[in-house]
């Protein structure tokens, strides 16, 4: 027999109606990360039912604010309703491609980086076209990083609302994230760009790697964990925490890791990497 949701209650309308804000929000938020294409109705209905949802299975005793838990199935809610058009995983990533492709023959050719104009060369296409390729690859990306933080570390980019000053802090926030995915030992890199940004299920990584689907999930936390901290650390200038065998070889290569993402970048060069999106 197919599942039904519980039937509403008082207590769940009245959360509904308390807050209802944090759709308009979410939407709000993610409205200039995603094609224009989108339509803003589709997004509103899926955010309510993501607040729906939230309404019905929280649980107040876990000491969890509505709120945060709300944000985080909302935000679920949306990214669900973004994958069901199969948008960034299909015409995105074939850009993305497209891109990386022509930037390799530069750099094979002139031995440094390429400018976007001698990309747009190498791929025969405008300077107004790699322009809007390079924003829809940057909002591609920007979704799979969102589907990360849902996942597990959705207090690193926390909500608010779309201040100029939180505008800049998001885009820092993202740059830092791209740092500390980088800056993975070779395997935790490996979990996370296949399980997120490629969505292969668990089985295939675990057949990859030689290992056990429990081994991919604890791999998967742990590069979780690390990124956070290292986030954290990168934000706030905060110390490393305290290791229980500080000179052990895994706290010496989390230390190395805290390390490398904390220089991997300049404010400057954050904000260069992940520019500011037009409303």
């Amino acid at each position: 027999m197919p599942t039904t949701s519980p039937a509403p209650t008082a207590a769940h309308d009245e959360l509904i109606t308390t807050y209802l804000p944090l759709v308009g929000y979410a939407v709000n938020s993610l409205a200039s990360r995603i094609p224009r294409h989108v339509p803003r109705e589709d997004l509103m209905s899926a955010g309510m039912l993501g607040l729906t949802q939230a309404a019905q299975a929280y649980d107040a005793s876990t000491g969890v604010p509505f709120d945060r838990f709300a944000r985080v199935r909302i935000k679920g809610a949306l990214l669900d309703e973004l994958r069901s058009r199969d948008w960034a995983s299909r015409s995105v990533r074939r850009n993305a491609r497209r891109m990386q492709a022509a930037k390799d023959v530069v750099i094979a050719r002139e031995g440094r980086a390429p400018s976007l104009e001698e990309t747009a060369a190498e791929m025969g296409v405008s300077m107004d076209e790699a322009r809007r390729l390079v924003d829809d690859v940057h909002r591609g990306t920007v979704l799979n990083y969102e589907s990360l933080t849902v996942d597990g570390v959705d207090e690193v980019l926390p909500a608010h609302e779309a201040t100029p000053e939180h505008q800049v802090l998001d885009r820092e926030r993202q740059a830092i994230l791209l740092d500390a995915i980088a800056e993975l030992p070779d395997r935790l890199q490996t979990v996370i760009n296949a399980y997120f940004f490629e969505e292969r299920p668990m089985a295939d990584i675990a057949d990859d790697l030689g290992v056990t689907e429990s081994r991919i999930s604890q791999m998967r936390g742990e590069a979780f964990e690390m990124i956070r901290v290292a986030m954290t650390m990168t934000l706030d200038s905060t110390p490393a925490p305290e290791e229980d065998r500080p000179n052990g070889r895994a706290a010496r290569r989390r230390a190395g890791y805290y390390a490398a993402v904390a220089t991997a970048s300049t404010v400057g060069q954050r904000l260069d990497r992940v520019p500011a999106m037009a409303a």
